[in-house]
């Protein structure tokens, strides 16, 4: 009687779990559709390609993630306003939200739904803003970007957003940021453990800013997200390597390989799975230094939150596209 007790309960909480996954799923799809149908509309009024608008508020809620402590969104779009600069620096009234006294104060908001409203909580409003903003410069890419960067102030925040609107083109998705993959074959001989924060010798003092995936020689590397190739080459630490910037602002970093995968250059853009170079044991020294310690895949994850960049622990992530992986291949 026990059995088959726990049994039921069992079988409630797997049939509770996936409704919640699939209810999650939906929402976020449901998400997507209304970003997409906003850039797209602002792109009808204004001119300005949409995938540079997604690229922007990809790049912007990247950076609320990286920033938990800052401020939310109450929509759909991350592209953040404060309320001095929206209504205006000389304005005393912060939730002002007439397109007339905005303008006569010097605010950057304005109207973009047509309901004589320019508001901090409407989605519309925000998007419309932005791209008339970015619509001062011009409409092709060159000008967008220096719209941009007198913008921003800062040569990487215009490198990651145009990163992001050339895959947005390319794809022509806006679900791809969530797509993953695990860094080497499933069906390969690897093990890995959390070895991020281990104290390291070689080169001075420095700690582990990563996870150590050992594998054979030429054990496939593939990435692990959509991104843009921002790094190939050689580093006496990491020896032949790799950086992928995603979607959500993260670079991948991935080192000691034994090559690259033919072909692949700076600037590429990749998608989950794709294979970019080969396992080895590269580095330690000067260019082509091979063998001072056993083969395997150093792979590093790095945030960025507008000003700087830092590594976090890969270790957690791994382990849950590990997992993803091996259920969608059960599933298949």
């Amino acid at each position: 009687m026990k059995k088959i007790v726990v049994c039921c309960v069992l079988l409630l909480g797997f049939n509770v779990s996936f409704e919640l996954d699939v209810s999650a799923k939906e929402e976020q799809e449901d998400v997507y559709e209304k970003r997409l149908a906003l850039y797209k509309k602002t792109e009808a009024v204004t001119g300005v390609p949409w995938y540079w608008l997604a690229g922007v508020d990809a790049y912007e809620r990247g950076i609320r993630k990286a920033k938990p402590t800052d401020h939310g969104a109450s929509g759909v779009i991350h592209i953040y306003f404060s309320p001095q600069e929206w209504v205006g620096p000389l304005n005393m009234k912060m939730d002002d939200e007439d397109p007339v006294s905005i303008a006569l104060f010097e605010g950057v908001g304005q109207d973009g739904n047509g309901n004589g409203k320019a508001s901090l909580e409407e989605d519309e409003d925000i998007l419309y803003t932005f791209a008339r903003y970015l619509q001062s410069y011009g409409y092709d890419d060159e000008n967008i970007r220096i719209g941009l960067w007198d913008y921003y102030q800062r040569d990487q925040a215009v490198n990651i957003i145009t990163g992001h609107a050339r895959l947005y083109k390319k794809f022509q998705q806006l679900d791809i940021e969530d797509e993953r993959a695990f860094p080497v074959p499933l069906h390969y001989n690897y093990s890995y453990r959390s070895t991020w924060g281990d104290r390291r010798g070689w080169g001075g003092r420095r700690i582990h800013e990563g996870t150590d995936i050992f594998a054979g020689y030429n054990t496939p590397v593939r990435s692990t997200a959509y991104g843009v190739v921002e790094l190939k080459g050689w580093n006496k630490y990491g020896g032949w390597r790799i950086g992928i910037r995603d979607l959500s602002n993260t670079y991948h970093y991935y080192a000691h390989l034994s090559s690259f995968a033919e072909g692949l250059q700076k600037g590429d853009l990749v998608k989950p799975g794709e294979t970019i170079g080969y396992v080895g044991s590269s580095g330690y020294g000067k260019p082509g230094t091979q063998g001072k310690f056993p083969p395997h895949l150093h792979y590093g994850m790095y945030r960025d939150n507008g000003y700087t960049e830092w590594s976090f622990d890969p270790y957690p992530s791994l382990k849950k596209w590990e997992r993803e992986e091996r259920k969608q291949r059960a599933d298949r």
